[in-house]
């Protein structure tokens, strides 16, 4: 929970944020990466042997980690910025300078699904297999591009919510 800034009022700020579907998924790619993390330690220790297909699983479910973060960052605008720029000005400012952020996220979300879209086209098109467990590396690798929409997509939702602002 954050202190009330001038930018939002008193009563959105004192109240709980309702969890979002970023925020379960994220929690389940947690727990799944402790649950294979811990598993391949117990089986290390016991017999000196590792599961090969820890680290891709870990590796994949990192990066879907990182990205479902950012969404659920994003929409609620909890990104990091210099405060100084944005709080100390004019309401007008903050509304201009938070108009920018949203507008900038979306584009950079934008050319970073394309970008990732070519590079795991690239793993389908020439059949680039993972070098643990030997399956196709676009399963890794497409869920890049999926979640840099959906970011894009939370930032359009955080713009919208700007500009309709009073």
């Amino acid at each position: 929970m954050s202190i009330p800034s001038e930018a939002e009022p008193l009563e959105e700020a004192s109240q709980p944020e309702r969890l979002k579907w970023e925020d379960w998924v994220g929690a389940a790619c947690m727990v799944t990466l402790g649950l294979i993390t811990f598993a391949n330690v117990l089986v290390r220790y016991f017999t000196s042997q590792s599961f090969a297909w820890t680290e891709e699983i870990s590796i994949s479910l990192m990066v879907v980690v990182t990205m479902v973060a950012a969404s659920a960052a994003v929409f609620r605008d909890r990104h990091i910025r210099i405060e100084i720029f944005f709080v100390g000005g004019s309401p007008r400012r903050r509304r201009l300078l938070a108009l920018f952020s949203a507008a900038m996220t979306v584009l950079a979300f934008l050319l970073l699904a394309v970008f990732a879209s070519r590079f795991a086209y690239d793993d389908y098109q020439y059949e680039v297999t993972s070098p643990g467990i030997g399956v196709p590396q676009w399963w890794y690798s497409i869920w890049l591009p999926v979640l840099s929409v959906v970011i894009a997509f939370r930032g359009a939702q955080v713009f919208l919510r700007e500009w309709r602002r009073k």
